[in-house]
């Protein structure tokens, strides 16, 4: 069964940092372009960051510059490095295979206050 797994959220101040980290399972991790998600209170779920079987990262106009999208294949995991964090950052975090969403797993939550 696919499922992810997502951790490393937390409660941090205005221009503070976080690494997110997601574990995937229940596919083939290699060949699949995989995705950051966010979802503010109040607010759809929007896309964050993706990066690419090669590698090859791709970020929301939002955050780039700021957050940084790597992936681990040996442990089929993904992270979120955000730097620089704002208030409008805050929300739920998660992780899903980028061409293909399904089997959301809880996110993790990122708050962002002074």
């Amino acid at each position: 069964q696919v499922r992810f797994v997502e951790s490393g959220g937390g409660l941090v101040q205005p221009g503070g940092s976080l690494r997110l980290s997601c574990v995937a399972s229940g596919f083939s991790f290699t060949p699949v372009t995989m995705g950051w998600y966010r979802q503010a209170p109040g607010k759809q779920r929007e896309w964050v960051a993706a990066i690419t079987v090669i590698n090859k990262p791709t970020y929301a106009d939002s955050v780039k510059g700021r957050f940084t999208i790597g992936r681990d294949i040996a442990k089929s995991t993904v992270y979120l490095q955000m730097n620089s964090l704002k208030p409008e950052d805050t929300g739920v975090y998660y992780c899903n295979r980028h061409f293909q969403q399904d089997n959301w797993g809880q996110g993790t939550q990122v708050f962002v206050a002074s």
